[in-house]
């Protein structure tokens, strides 16, 4: 089942043009998780089955507004890229030992490591067999994104480098691993339907940053909301050692070459680097402090400030339906950081 991204569509038909594709997208990714393999189908249809937001696919779909939303290529495109989400979250269930994916047994525990692994692989391959077929350009752009994906998960996985500022490194990460396949998706949608010299630049320099911030945002949130208003459990980070947007911004500022400490931030930095976050009692303490610290603040300005760098890269596309559910895609975003 589709959960499809909350965007206020200014123009009906455009909404019902956009919903029809996810629903095509969808019955494509269905058939195309269907080898001849017994446990390779039930394992990729797995997770396909869970739903999710389907948001890389609608981004091919709106920025294929920008020309022909109709060329079939494009159908291709959202399904290629969506396989290649799919197969990413695979790979990281592994790499994080998760359990849990979309509320439902990830593939790693209901099976193990190596049918999860495997199965990530065969969807990669998917992928790359579709994009091989819309030409040599797709394979392209899919091993430049795939390089940065890559890249990104592998610094993660490292950590910084020594006299590494870590929230310049945690940025850093967030573009490479999850601004890059948001980046192609709307690359993609503009290519293959051939929209006008320019639009796929500006249209995938957009994506990026709506990623980005999208991220960040869910870094605030995870601090900021309680279970009530975001449908999520507060501090999901913080309790598994994930050091986020905000958190980052406080450890900053209070390293022990700056100014003096006040006791809450002297007990903030106890919290966030030696406590056991696990224990309710100290998680609950350690958001109260961080909800009270300017790096929330901070963190906020940051979201804003990529929200505006979107809303520059789509303000330059040509006018219409398209460009006007891009803006209120940014205005979501603003508005769910709060």
């Amino acid at each position: 089942m589709i959960t499809a991204v909350p965007v206020d569509f200014p123009d009906s038909a455009l909404e019902a043009e956009v919903l029809d594709g996810l629903a095509r997208v969808e019955e494509s990714l269905a058939a195309t998780a269907h080898p001849d393999d017994d446990l390779l189908t039930e394992a990729s249809r797995h997770l396909i089955a869970a739903g999710g937001k389907r948001f890389r696919a609608m981004l091919v779909l709106l920025a294929a507004q920008f020309g022909d939303p109709r060329d079939p290529r494009v159908i291709q495109a959202a399904v290629a890229i969506e396989l290649t989400h799919l197969a990413t979250l695979f790979h990281d269930d592994v790499m994080d030992e998760a359990l849990l994916r979309r509320g439902h047994p990830s593939v790693n525990s209901r099976w193990n490591n190596s049918v999860a692994i495997l199965t990530g692989d065969f969807l990669f391959a998917q992928a790359s067999q579709i994009l091989a077929g819309l030409g040599p350009q797709a394979v392209k752009i899919q091993a430049e994104t795939f390089t940065r994906l890559v890249t990104g998960q592998m610094a993660e996985t490292v950590g910084p480098r020594p006299g590494q500022d870590p929230l310049d490194f945690y940025m850093h990460v967030i573009t490479e691993k999850t601004g890059s396949l948001i980046a192609a998706s709307g690359r993609f949608g503009a290519l293959f339907s051939d929209a006008p010299a320019g639009v796929a630049d500006r249209i995938a320099a957009a994506c990026e940053q709506i990623g980005v911030a999208w991220q960040l945002s869910d870094d605030v949130i995870d601090i900021a909301s309680d279970s009530s208003q975001s449908g999520k459990t507060p501090g999901t980070d913080l309790r598994q050692g994930v050091r986020t947007l905000p958190v980052l911004y406080a450890l900053r500022s209070m390293t022990k070459s700056g100014p003096a400490q006040s006791p809450g931030d002297a007990r903030l930095r106890w919290l966030l680097d030696e406590a056991d976050l696990t224990d309710e009692a100290l998680l609950t303490e350690a958001l109260t402090l961080l909800r009270g610290h300017h790096a929330m603040k901070e963190s906020r300005a940051d979201v804003l400030n990529w929200v505006h760098e979107a809303r520059v890269s789509i303000e330059a596309l040509p006018g219409g339906p398209a460009r006007a559910a891009f803006l209120a895609l940014c205005d979501f975003v603003e508005k769910r950081t709060g």
